[in-house]
């Protein structure tokens, strides 16, 4: 078994999240709040204590102040630097060329100097954007078993989905025999005629292996720096390059891991958390994910006001952090992150309310997401009808009514516009 602290993980978590946009034009995508008190790249890091990995390096360059900020606050915690143990942000080292990292592929190279002075038996590189749990134990295992240069994590998906992804295929003893990013038709899985074997953007390398693959992936010309796209292609023709099928530390019957890429792949993931025995279980205390101390008072909820019109504080169906008021407002299928107010009268159901949202008396709120700092006047209507709401915010395919960081509200018979 490989030696866990010559294991050195490097987390990729400077991308734009054009698609996750409005709430991406603050804050780089692993950054993005979920589930109430944690942020989107808390899933990965829990995975990686968890599976007692604790030397992270992460990659950060997009908006990258608000997780660093995170990652400096929440997760000093697991830092032991007499142990060789850290949890640090890697921005782009300048240089007199290419400062910005042009790819995932181009990330790693440009920091191959800090990879080497660590001097890692195994790298482990992994995404910063997906929900999931995995003992990535198993895979480092798998690894050494198979005595590969590398192994890229797997798992089954629909296979009309297979154009978002990078589609792998492989022979009986799971080596990757073709690479396809993004197919319009993909080849199915043996057998399974409706499936076919994504790319979860997680890999385990050989260091000496991958320094000659990136070294001459950054002389191409035609190479996108992608490790998807091109550094798996060229590293299988002189390499021994594996999938790892996806096993789910969940404890569930099916694989879960969600690319939460969209607002409406986000907005699912997080009411997938509030149904009665939700698909992802944030409360197993044998895989805990960690989240941030937050120095507030538990949530209260006020008036109890049951008849007919009466002021009710109430929720059901949500999760509710601390800090949070209920002041005679009901909540139904939401998630509220910490020091949200929902004022009397007000209805939210089917929403996710990011830190210091009011949300004022008689409003209602349906199937929204409302970013940090915005006070919802009294008597506004947000996802009642979607018509009106396109001509002031954003909403997605699904529906979905998106209201930025901080914006200004008007109330509603005067929001010609918002500032």
């Amino acid at each position: 078994m490989i030696p866990l602290h010559k294991v050195l993980v490097m987390i990729l978590a400077g991308g734009k999240g054009e698609r996750l946009e409005p709430l991406t034009r603050d804050r780089t995508k692993p950054a993005v709040p979920f589930g109430g008190v944690y942020r989107i790249i808390d899933m990965t890091l829990s995975n990686c204590v968890n599976s007692s990995l604790r030397k992270i390096w992460v990659l950060t360059q997009y908006m990258s102040r608000s997780l660093s900020h995170h990652l400096r606050e929440s997760w000093r915690f697991i830092s032991r630097p007499a142990l060789g143990e850290f949890v640090e942000p890697l921005p782009p080292q300048y240089r007199l060329r290419n400062d910005w990292y042009q790819g995932t592929a181009a990330a790693l190279h440009q920091n191959l100097g800090v990879i080497e002075r660590e001097n890692p038996e195994i790298l482990l590189v992994l995404a910063g954007d997906h929900i999931y749990k995995m003992d990535y134990r198993l895979m480092l295992d798998f690894h050494e078993r198979m005595e590969a240069d590398m192994v890229v994590g797997a798992v089954e998906i629909p296979i009309q989905q297979a154009s978002s992804y990078g589609i792998i295929e492989v022979d009986a003893d799971n080596k990757i025999v073709d690479f396809q990013e993004k197919p319009a038709n993909p080849k199915p899985m043996p057998g399974r005629p409706d499936m076919v074997l994504a790319s979860m953007g997680i890999y385990t390398f050989r260091p000496k292996c991958l320094r000659k693959a990136l070294e001459a992936d950054a002389q191409d010309p035609a190479s996108s720096r992608d490790i998807g796209r091109d550094i798996v292609g060229r590293m299988r023709q002189s390499c021994r390059v594996f999938a790892f099928p996806f096993v789910d530390a969940n404890k569930k019957t099916s694989n879960y891991w969600r690319d939460v890429g969209t607002i409406d792949s986000y907005w699912t993931a997080n009411m997938d958390l509030v149904s009665v025995d939700p698909e992802f279980n944030l409360y197993d205390a044998d895989w805990p994910i960690f989240a941030p101390h937050i120095q507030a008072p538990p949530p209260k909820f006020v008036f109890a006001q049951e008849e007919p019109g009466g002021r009710l504080g109430t929720a059901m169906d949500s999760l509710v952090s601390s800090g949070c008021i209920l002041s005679g407002g009901r909540i139904k299928k939401s998630v509220l992150s910490p020091f949200v107010r929902v004022n009397s009268y007000a209805h939210v159901e089917d929403s996710i309310l990011f830190d210091n949202v009011t949300i004022g008396r008689h409003a209602e709120i349906r199937k929204a997401i409302i970013d940090k700092d915005v006070h919802v006047p009294e008597g506004m209507k947000i996802g009642v009808d979607l018509e009106e709401d396109r001509k002031h915010f954003f909403v997605s395919p699904g529906g979905v009514v998106v209201i930025p960081k901080g914006a200004v509200l008007k109330p509603s018979a005067e929001r010609d516009a918002w500032d």
